[in-house]
């Protein structure tokens, strides 16, 4: 008999910790938050950079895709971040099976691939004036700004979980995608981490 009760709710990997999150909030001049932006749309990408499948593609998202490591580009509700020579994550705010159906028809069956990963990851946002100093507990980039700037996006470590972190502006803003089954862990180590700071800061 077919199930006729209520449909199941979608859950993000973090709701159970929303609250500790915002209990985690620094504020001041040793500022920084962290947040979850849950459900957003996500689709990994594989062609050739110099096909007429990648032409098509890029008129689709409206702008080029990046052609270098940590490079990234943007146009309306779509961000495209560089994972290697033929590869990409596209962010995007429109609806998964819109992106993915107009992905898909611009490769139009040529050599790649369109997949909707949307739920492999989840999305957690650090900001403030010492998300910096956070991060560089468990990071091993130099996030300096002369090494890292707004716009760049590169695989890499945060503590002992791999993610993808995409620095927004220069608040600075970060946003890391960890594997949603990471995500918990990556959260607490980041609330840990930022607990000096609402502190009272040193002469």
């Amino acid at each position: 008999m077919a199930d006729t009760g209520p449909a199941t709710l979608r859950r993000s990997p973090l709701a159970h910790l929303t609250d500790r999150m915002r209990a985690a909030t620094v504020t001041g001049p040793r500022g920084v938050t962290l947040t979850e932006w849950p459900f957003l749309t996500m689709v990994n990408l594989r062609v050739d950079p110099a096909s007429e499948a990648a032409d098509r593609i890029e008129r689709i998202l409206g702008v080029p895709l990046p052609r270098q490591c940590g490079h990234t580009a943007a146009s309306g509700p779509h961000t495209v971040l560089w994972l290697g020579p033929d590869e990409w994550l596209v962010l995007s705010r429109s609806e998964e099976t819109t992106v993915t159906a107009a992905l898909r028809q611009a490769l139009d069956g040529a050599p790649g691939s369109v997949v909707e990963v949307s739920a492999n990851r989840t999305t957690l946002e650090l900001s403030g004036p010492a998300a910096r100093q956070v991060l560089e507990k468990g990071c091993p980039l130099d996030l300096h700004p002369r090494s890292c700037a707004p716009g760049r996006a590169v695989s890499t470590t945060v503590g002992p979980v791999a993610v993808l972190l995409w620095q927004v502006d220069d608040a600075p803003t970060y946003r890391l995608l960890p594997r949603s089954s990471f995500a918990d862990y990556l959260a607490r180590w980041l609330i840990d981490a930022m607990s000096e700071y609402g502190g009272p800061e040193v002469p």
